[in-house]
């Protein structure tokens, strides 16, 4: 009998992970208004980052290997989710997808990497880095300068290929700029009483 309920109950260990777990998510769901705030303090970290790696004269690969994890996420974070070239040969409604002739109607553009998870990933990204340069294990001896100029090859590349795609597909993944449409303002009184 008291074997059954031992069974039943979760072990402290696994309570304290679930607590803990449920604490973080609570701190990242407060912190999803608070755009402003997020950016800053992600850009201390790396400011942070960037004065530790210039300092110690080491990390490069580590730096490199951030440049390219942010890379990433930016190039999901201008795509659409649903990318018109792909649907273009698949001719599926599966969603909504971007006008690409002007008589077709709007469709918000629906990015593939919300804001919120590329906030997440770099500063995730960049708190690992940091974290990283605590160890020698990680400061591999590399020619710095090569890694800079592939970096900016690559970046280059990547992004005229993205531009591309903007224009071949007719979209900005900015709100900037954009046309915004007001309804008509309420005046309280209800039609039709």
């Amino acid at each position: 009998m008291e074997e059954e309920t031992s069974l039943s109950q979760p072990s402290v260990v696994s309570r304290f992970f679930t607590s803990t777990s449920r604490r973080y998510q609570k701190f990242l769901d407060d912190l999803v208004p608070q755009t402003a705030l997020r950016w800053i303090s992600t850009v201390v970290i790396a400011i942070l980052y960037s004065i530790r790696v210039y300092l110690l004269q080491g990390w490069y690969i580590i730096t490199y290997a951030l440049g390219i994890y942010i890379l990433n996420l930016l190039i999901a974070f201008l795509s659409p989710k649903i990318d018109p070239a792909v649907t273009d040969m698949d001719n599926d409604e599966d969603g909504p997808e971007l006008p690409t002739r002007a008589n077709t109607e709007f469709r918000p553009f629906i990015r593939r990497l919300p804001e919120f998870k590329f906030w997440y990933g770099v500063t995730r990204g960049t708190v690992i880095a940091l974290f990283c340069t605590f160890f020698e294990v990680f400061n591999v001896p590399v020619f710095w300068p090569i890694l800079v100029v592939y970096f900016f090859i690559l970046f280059a590349i990547t992004m005229k290929r993205q531009i591309k795609h903007m224009i071949k597909y007719r979209y900005l993944p900015f709100s900037h700029g954009k046309t915004r449409y007001k309804g008509k303002e309420d005046t309280g009184t209800v039609v039709g009483q």
